[in-house]
């Protein structure tokens, strides 16, 4: 062994040193996770998900523009929001809309809504509005306690396709 050590000198044990680290390093780090990587793969064939991120963000965009597309208009879901507060008990004092401009295909109304009741309608309204009107979303709410009731102004959002 020292005879050796002597012909290839210490740079040729230092490339044998290296060699060697470099198999182990293989082995033990590179094999593994090349294993863990074709598992993975596997497992992502297997649940359907190896369609390519284009046609997948195509699809659930897709998606998002069938939800919206709706028959009713604006004042189809304008008057559905009066009838829950009707029926809720909430008293609806006045209220504004503003179409928002943009350049998309989605129209986005935004509603201000201020109302007075109790907690317990405010809260139904809202929870019944929400379900009910499947385009709406709650931007914003503030409360106020009053002398016999709960004011509140919503920010609401009716987000439909245009036709």
């Amino acid at each position: 062994m020292k005879r050796l050590v002597r012909q290839i000198g210490p740079l040729g044990v230092a490339a044998l040193a290296l060699l060697a680290l470099a198999v182990l390093f293989s082995n033990f780090v590179v094999n593994p996770l090349e294993m863990r990587n074709e598992a993975i793969k596997e497992k992502a064939a297997r649940q359907g998900r190896g369609a390519p991120p284009v046609q997948a963000g195509a699809d659930k965009v897709a998606a998002v523009y069938g939800f919206l597309e709706r028959q009713e208009q604006t004042t189809d879901w304008l008057a559905k929001l009066h009838g829950i507060g009707a029926a809720t008990g909430v008293q609806i004092k006045s209220a504004s809309y503003r179409q928002q401009p943009t350049e998309g295909r989605i129209v986005r109304t935004e509603i201000v809504l201020p109302v007075a009741g109790s907690y317990g309608q405010i809260r139904d309204f809202l929870k019944r509005s929400l379900a009910e009107i499947p385009v709406l979303s709650l931007d914003s709410i503030s409360l106020k306690r009053g002398d016999r009731a709960i004011q509140a102004e919503m920010r609401l959002t009716l987000h439909m396709v245009k036709s």
